[in-house]
């Protein structure tokens, strides 16, 4: 085998191997129900399937347009306009991504210049720090409070400094399931105002909030749209994460530099998703019906954990639910993840791993995103903890 045996200055130094890889190979290892990273367990609606098949058999498997297929662009315009009252134009302002990991890199990539600073939100999602230092960007920490993970506009604001360059959101919030308020947003655009400040804003699991509350999109706010890259997933919202399709949304302004990124870092995505997202996109009811199916397992993973000796913390969105453990185990929560992969059979991620410095509160994620039967399971071993 051959080896490069020549010095290597890392760009990432303190970058490894990414957690949810890691504990979905212990979990593999171990023959553990693995509640670790975030994917279903669970098949995409048989019609979606049976329009990719079409797709590939009418021929749309050459390279797609860089920015998407037309048609899909046109169903991502009719949703956003649907749902939250915003206006994208389908030929400028809507772009067609190999996931939304790509998005935001690109977004990063195209606006983030060495020495700018873009302020993130912590426990944050591993892919943020590593795209901004990559584009020699400093990334600041604003710390969510404990123990509901919610912004400090206060603390925020005393973070911006000339140099910041970009704000990264997300809500609904993975690790937490933290979902933003109306006033959050309010703050937020009252703090960007009158700046060159741009936002990302991940918004991947807009349809998966609960209780009745509204997913307060920065498209809903014209201060916070009119400067923001707004990225959503195909694949959480129609159980395709393999698929790895998603898009963003931007000013004309933003995207086109967006764009200019966007055909060196990947140049186009998979043609017969594409189409067959679009046709799948027609069907009424799937929002409705996703926010139902996921806060019945929230519900379900709550109700059954409630008698056990986890701590539950807030839900509010997603497909994540946070726990402490500390009537269990004083062990850190990476040593207590790897013992209950291997001594009990159900993966989990350590929330240390969102932090750059591992701060350690004793708190850990679990997915439920999974079937009956793989919750089921899973939860009868976890209540005799």
């Amino acid at each position: 085998m051959p080896s490069f045996t020549r010095p290597i200055s890392s760009r990432l130094p303190q970058v490894g191997t990414t957690i949810f890889t890691v504990m979905s190979a212990l979990a593999q290892q171990h023959g553990a129900i693995n509640l670790s990273q975030g994917f279903p367990d669970f098949d995409a609606p048989a019609d979606l399937l049976a329009l990719l098949n079409d797709a590939t058999k009418a021929g749309h498997n050459q390279y797609a347009p860089m920015t998407g297929v037309p048609v899909l662009r046109e169903a991502i315009a009719a949703k956003v306009n649907t749902l939250y009252g915003a206006s994208y134009d389908v030929a400028d302002e809507i772009t067609v991504t190999a996931g939304a990991t790509q998005a935001i890199f690109t977004a990063v990539a195209a606006m983030v210049h060495p020495g700018d600073e873009v302020i993130v939100f912590t426990p944050v999602y591993d892919s943020y720090g590593p795209a901004i230092e990559l584009q020699g960007g400093k990334v600041v920490y604003a710390d969510l409070t404990l123990p509901d993970y919610r912004p400090d506009w206060a603390k925020v604001q005393a973070l911006i400094t000339p140099r910041t360059r970009m704000i990264i959101i997300n809500s609904p919030h993975n690790p937490t399931g933290t979902v933003w308020t109306a006033d959050d947003m309010a703050a937020l655009e009252a703090l960007v105002k009158g700046t060159d400040i741009v936002i990302v804003s991940d918004e991947v699991y807009e349809h998966m909030v609960f209780d009745n509350a509204r997913h307060e999109s920065v498209l809903r706010y014209p201060g916070l749209a009119e400067r923001s890259f707004v990225v959503s997933s195909f694949g959480k919202t129609y159980h395709i994460t393999g698929w790895k399709v998603a898009y963003c949304l931007a000013p004309r302004e933003l995207m086109a530099e967006f764009r200019k990124a966007h055909q060196f870092i990947v140049f186009t995505v998979h043609a017969p998703s594409q189409y067959a997202l679009a046709e799948f996109m027609k069907r009424p009811g799937w929002y409705e019906q996703l926010k139902a199916l996921y806060q019945g397992k929230r519900d379900i993973f709550r109700q059954a954990l409630g008698g056990s000796r986890f701590e539950l913390l807030p839900c509010q969105g997603t497909y994540f639910q946070c726990v402490k453990y500390s009537a269990i185990s004083e062990e850190g929560d990476r040593a207590f993840v790897e013992r209950l992969t291997r001594e009990h059979g159900v993966a989990a991620i350590p929330v240390s791993a969102f932090y750059p410095k591992g701060d350690d509160h004793g708190v850990i994620r679990f997915c439920f995103a999974k079937s009956a039967a793989t919750l089921e399971k899973a939860l009868e071993r976890l209540i005799k903890l």
